[in-house]
């Protein structure tokens, strides 16, 4: 038996020549949960800072939740866009107006297979799997992987458009 939740976010990024538009889709499908509680165990801010209603404080992203949170961040996250840590990132920016062919699909798994592995010590059996739709402007990204402390299984999708 599988529990499925998704959630769906769009954002626009803008670079100095080029925008792009990011259709973000995060999906849980997991094994029934073990018992182990992952909730109190990690934590990340939510970068949407959705207000809580009565504290008025922003509601931290805690368990699965968060672990997700920052592999979004590490994979849209171009190098030197962070101050004093310029090697991290995975340069899609860069790649998403390259001709849609085998070995721009190879370089997008590549790059975020080696920047997940390098950043996210939470996660282990890390699985990128990259389509182009039809029209050849978006690239459909969904990266498989296993929390350390949990023996789920956790999805999480991001689809990339160009926009001229």
């Amino acid at each position: 038996m599988a529990t499925y939740s998704s959630t769906t976010f769009t954002s626009t990024r803008s670079a100095s020549s080029s925008r792009l538009d990011v259709d973000e889709t995060r999906n849980t499908a997991g094994i029934v949960s073990s018992g182990k509680n992952l909730e109190g165990r990690f934590s990340d801010l939510n970068l949407q800072m959705i207000p809580h209603p009565q504290k008025k404080d922003i509601i931290p992203l805690r368990g699965e939740e968060a672990v997700k949170n920052a592999i979004r961040n590490l994979i849209l996250t171009s190098f030197f866009e962070r101050p004093f840590q310029s090697n991290i990132g995975s340069n899609l920016r860069s790649l998403l107006f390259e001709p849609s062919d085998v070995i721009t699909i190879q370089a997008i798994e590549t790059g975020i297979q080696k920047v997940l592995e390098l950043n996210e010590p939470r996660i282990e059996n890390i699985n990128v799997i990259v389509g182009v739709s039809k029209d050849e402007r978006q690239y459909d990204i969904n990266v498989i992987f296993s929390i350390m402390a949990s023996e789920d299984i956790q999805e999480v999708q991001i689809n990339l458009k160009r926009v001229r």
